[in-house]
């Protein structure tokens, strides 16, 4: 076992549960308590000199009030000194990193425990902002001890191993041996920052010691979809382990294939700098990764928001889709880690792989297979849609929206001028042809599907009474439009109430217990007439609740015209389609209009003449 480094005038090792500052002289760290310095204070330090520093330094220097003029800098001949940009990753770009304030990541951060990090957790939060674990108990996760140390890794993995390794100063890459990274990070004199990010592992020993969090076991679509007889190599991105000595520090970037990824610190702490993938800030960032003086410019000055997040030893961190992210290792640390694809962020996840073709980058810094295994999953959606329509039940509105996006990239991947990049990443037992078109089918009958009658109907009629003989016959429409199912009760079957107006039974749709995951949808059209003299907003059924004086005879004919166009639409896929075979209507109902005025022709004895 190497030696544990020691800090401070006390010389113990480091502690997570005890606040440390840097010498910016001798850059020691040491603990508040020792060197009379208290946690809620240091913001107000600009340098800090520690008690051996101050003898020939001086005091430590204090930050300036905002709103203060910085004076520039002049020469003896009275001109101004122009000062050159600070690089990133060199050692006075870490030092004011370190001394400037960013709004605390606890903002945005959601804290769950370790058992409540579930499917349905992330579902109802759509794992939109990162998570924050902070004990590891509950996550279902495998970890070596904390005494585990990069020797211990060595062991594991062997010291001839090629790993790829980051010069930060420069930030470049260089090939070395495992074996000759733990003698530099072993060593008390080390002239470099280097710092070790992609050491994938899951093919060694170290692997038997490491298991990812039981939530990324339960999404990733490697984990989960990637066949066994599939011809293509099984991406490898579960397992990192990443080792950073102190002042190391990793630009911001977005994770491969816009991949969400875990991070637990077993030693150190990490420090990330946390951007949302809003499209301003995307744009800002695919301009900024192709500006020739990137390494100049820090990104996070350039965005509105730019969190900081500190990861001490045993917490655990979950970024999602697209979040453009920096890390600095404030001291030496051990960290193992994951990158994953998942289904609750498809959208974003071929947006970042977009942004990645743009860029041009390069392909060790890509997600291997990403499109073999959007295919496979685009398949699995496909299964997945006809076996919930089979049994009545209806997918979550994101995998809906997911699997639209991923139709949307296999047509693009698929025509003919763009086939010849494509085709090598298609799996030869997936007809792409024959995928993209029933996948599109299911998304369109799930979307109609999921479309409320009721509210299309009372749209349709806006304020106007109905007769019993009416009601009778739009109540059996509907019904036969949304069958009960065997275990129903009467008074639950029917879709919609009606009893006086139409109006009446506005959003009373009866929802069917539905598995984790799956549910009706409940949107809503809007419908409002462009007219400068109705309400802004306002919805067909508000309009018709203010009575035949509220709504001017203009009106009523754009809202009816509008009503008529959209439920012509759906109607007729409700009722005149086979929702099985998803076979057209027959020949002869040339037009939406004219199939709604077939439905809508009713007896006076309320039956129906289809």
């Amino acid at each position: 076992m190497a030696s544990v480094p020691v800090y401070c005038l006390c010389r113990l090792p480091y502690d997570v549960t005890r606040f440390m500052i840097e010498c910016d002289i001798c850059q020691d760290w040491f603990h508040g308590s020792c060197v009379g310095v208290e946690e809620d204070k240091a913001a107000e330090i600009d340098l800090y000199h520690c008690p051996n520093c101050e003898v020939t330094h001086g005091p430590s220097v204090m930050r300036k009030r905002r709103g203060g003029n910085k004076q520039p800098d002049y020469g003896a001949s009275g001109t101004r000194v122009p000062t050159r940009p600070v690089k990133t990753g060199s050692s006075q770009f870490v030092r004011e990193l370190r001394s400037r304030t960013f709004p605390n990541a606890d903002e945005v951060l959601l804290k769950p425990t370790g058992a409540q990090l579930t499917v349905e957790f992330l579902e109802e939060h759509s794992f939109s902002v990162p998570v924050m674990v902070l004990r590891r108990d509950g996550l279902g996760m495998t970890l070596p001890p904390a005494s585990f140390c990069v020797s211990d890794v060595e062991h594991h993995i062997g010291s001839d191993r090629q790993i790829d390794v980051i010069d930060v100063s420069r930030q470049c890459d260089l090939k070395m041996r495992l074996g000759d990274f733990v003698e530099y990070y072993n060593s008390p004199n080390r002239d470099k920052v280097l710092n070790v990010i992609s050491l994938e592992f899951s093919e060694t020993r170290l692997s038997n010691l490491v298991e990812t969090p039981k939530i990324v076991r339960k999404l990733s679509w490697v984990e989960n979809l990637w066949p066994e007889e599939s011809i293509f190599e099984r991406p490898n991105v579960q397992k990192y382990c990443l080792m950073g000595v102190k002042d190391s520090y990793t630009d911001f970037h977005i994770d491969f294939g816009g991949t969400s990824v875990w991070y637990h610190v077993l030693r150190g702490e990490k420090i990330f700098y946390l951007i949302s993938p809003t499209p301003a800030n995307l744009a800002l960032f695919e301009r900024w990764s192709s500006s020739s003086n990137q390494n100049e410019m820090f990104f996070g000055d350039q965005v509105d928001m730019c969190y900081r997040c500190s990861v001490k030893q045993g917490n655990t961190l979950f970024i999602p889709t697209g979040w453009i992210h920096a890390v600095l290792t404030p001291v030496d640390c051990l960290a193992f880690g994951g990158n994953f694809l998942h289904s609750l962020n498809i959208d974003m996840q071929l947006r970042a792989y977009e942004i990645e073709k743009r860029l041009s980058t390069a392909d060790l810094f890509r997600f291997p297979n990403f499109e073999t295994v959007c295919w496979y999953v685009g398949k699995h959606l496909l299964d997945t849609f006809r076996g919930l329509r089979e049994n009545r039940r209806h997918p979550a509105a994101y995998l809906v929206h997911g699997a639209k996006a991923l139709n949307n990239a296999f047509r693009s991947w698929t025509r003919k001028e763009a086939l010849g990049e494509h085709e090598v990443e298609i799996p030869e037992t997936i007809n792409t042809q024959t995928l993209v078109k029933d996948l599109a089918k299911e998304i369109r009958l799930v979307e109609v599907d999921n479309y409320p009658l009721s509210f299309l109907f009372s749209a349709f009629f806006l304020n106007t009474p109905a007769s019993p003989s009416t009601r009778d016959a739009i109540q059996g429409m509907l019904s036969m439009a949304n069958p009960p199912s065997s275990s129903s009760s009467s008074s639950s079957s029917s879709p919609l109430s009606i009893s006086g107006g139409l109006t009446e039974g506005m959003g009373k749709v009866k929802e069917k217990a539905m598995a984790p995951g799956v549910f009706l949808t409940s949107r809503r059209p809007s419908l409002s007439p462009q007219n400068s003299n109705t309400q802004s907003g306002a919805s067909p059924a508000s309009l018709a609740s203010q009575g035949a004086t509220g709504v001017g005879q203009g009106e009523r004919r754009q809202l009816t015209q509008s009503c008529t166009s959209v439920t012509a639409r759906f109607l007729t896929h409700s009722l005149f389609f086979d929702s099985d075979s998803g076979r057209r209507p027959k020949k002869g109902l040339a037009t939406a209009k004219q199939r709604l005025g077939k439905i809508l022709k009713i007896h006076r004895n309320g039956k129906l003449l289809l």
